[in-house]
């Protein structure tokens, strides 16, 4: 079995969009939500088509639940952005 096939080619760009973004919200005063979770979002979805050919239960099902938060984030990051909208208005 080749360890580098197109499966793990796309985890590493998956991990490298999660440490990327862990990173954003360290050195940020002021995060963008959009950028974090956004990109938190893209780098669950890469790791998880990746875990879905190479199977590991556990990194999938924490992969699930690091796509459910950073649905959140976003929702969340939208709802205020139109609340505030409606208060300046």
């Amino acid at each position: 079995m080749n360890d580098l096939d197109w499966a793990t080619g796309i985890g590493f760009i998956g991990m490298a969009c999660i440490i990327a973004a862990y990173a954003y919200l360290t050195w940020k005063d002021a995060p963008n939500p959009y950028v974090l979770h956004g990109t938190n979002l893209v780098g669950a979805s890469l790791l998880t088509v990746s875990l879905l050919y190479h199977t590991n239960w556990p990194s999938l099902v924490l992969e699930g639940f690091w796509a459910a938060i950073a649905i959140y984030g976003l929702v969340k990051a939208a709802r205020t952005g139109k609340k505030a909208q409606e208060r300046e208005a």
